[in-house]
């Protein structure tokens, strides 16, 4: 998507999902808000190879927020460090990871167990949560419309899938140490340039 000739761009928002939390061979599982895990070594180098890429760019970012949780904070400065940015990002807490209720931190293979596939695609596909899993959709949509309202300038966020994919519509999912670039004009409507990109 682009910007239509009689558009401007008055904001871009750079939206980054947090590096990897699981080592190479570890089974993956369902994390949410309630489990704080650090970046593994692999996370670590996705967030200062992102940093370097932003830096090569040439982009500075005029602001930056993160969610609280220790894997988009450590992100966060890792990525502002290695893109030759000083200070640290704003902890925003909506960025928060949603809670998978009674499915936090449990094996994939166990949630896909309990919810069935028809579940998990209808979360893959449109945002559409298993029902015990808390998630405020329309709270954190708010949320973006209200950051896109008012961004000016350059921005980072670091945050997790669950919140990146209510950023807009049809919003798909980010990888681990991959981001999009979203543009504001002077309405304050979000356009995605980019989406899901690893350096």
């Amino acid at each position: 998507m682009t910007l239509s000739a009689t558009s401007r761009a008055i904001a871009r928002v750079f939206i980054v999902r947090h590096g990897n939390t699981f080592a190479p061979g570890e089974a993956p599982r369902r994390i949410g808000g309630r489990t704080d895990l650090a970046l593994v070594d692999a996370g670590r180098d996705q967030a200062r190879a992102l940093g370097r890429y932003f830096a090569d760019c040439g982009l500075v970012f005029d602001s930056a927020r993160c969610g609280p949780l220790l894997r988009t904070r450590e992100t966060a400065r890792l990525l502002l460090s290695a893109a030759g940015h000083d200070g640290p990002a704003t902890i925003v807490e909506w960025l928060r990871e949603i809670d998978h209720g009674p499915d936090e931190d449990r094996p994939e293979a166990e949630v896909l167990a309990r919810i069935g596939q028809p579940a998990l695609d209808a979360w893959d596909r449109d945002g559409i949560p298993p029902e015990d899993w808390q998630v405020d959709a329309a709270a954190r949509r708010a949320a973006w419309r209200d950051l896109f309202a008012s961004a000016t300038g350059t921005m980072l966020i670091v945050t997790s899938n669950g919140a990146a994919r209510f950023a807009f519509p049809g919003a798909a999912k980010l990888r681990t140490g991959a981001y999009g670039e979203v543009v504001t004009d002077a309405q304050g409507r979000p356009m995605a340039k980019a989406w899901d990109v690893r350096p």
